[in-house]
């Protein structure tokens, strides 16, 4: 069950991260790579806030049988 816990923890850090990158990306904010068909597109915003938000949950399972 540990391995799982751990497995959970990474996998939602990344999809925070991922998920915040994608946002920032879609927002203007971060206009990183200059060639990305993500930036300024308010659609990437909103799946990037998603995708964080699932992420956060997923973190927040793995971390609450603790």
């Amino acid at each position: 069950m540990k391995i799982l816990r751990a497995i959970g923890l990474v996998l939602g850090v990344l999809l925070v991260a991922f998920g915040l990158l994608w946002t920032g990306q879609g927002l203007g904010i971060i206009m990183w790579p200059a060639s990305s068909f993500m930036l300024a597109d308010s659609q990437w915003a909103i799946n990037g806030a998603i995708t964080a938000l699932v992420g956060a949950v997923l973190v927040w399972l793995s971390r609450r049988g603790r």
